[in-house]
């Protein structure tokens, strides 16, 4: 099958307008899912924040036996934090009352 230039310059713009379609609707896509994704996550704060609220405040408890005192969390909570500190552990072959950790922040 013989095409001429013209047809061929025409299936290259056909070509290239099908593929970004195709991205565009996949923007499109990622966006949506990514609203609903907030919308989920305000729904589990809303819900953490009463519970949180509603508990008093408890009194500052004394440093357990053989713990390296305290450590800064940005942007980590409690339960992530316990993991990576147990996976640190685990790895380096270690107790964990053996290693000190002064801060643990998630990078972006």
């Amino acid at each position: 099958m013989n095409i001429t230039v013209s047809q061929a310059i025409a299936y290259s713009f056909l070509g290239f307008a099908i593929v970004f379609l195709g991205l565009i609707l996949l923007m499109f896509v990622i966006q949506i899912m990514a609203a609903v994704m907030k919308k989920g996550k305000k729904k589990d704060a809303e819900a953490a924040a009463p519970a949180a609220a509603a508990a008093p405040a408890a009194p500052a408890a004394p440093v357990a036996p053989g713990s390296a005192g305290e450590i800064k969390l940005y942007t980590v909570s409690d339960k992530e934090a316990a993991m990576i500190m147990a996976i640190v552990a685990n790895k380096m072959n270690r107790p964990l009352n053996e290693l000190r950790f002064k801060s643990i922040k998630e990078v972006k």
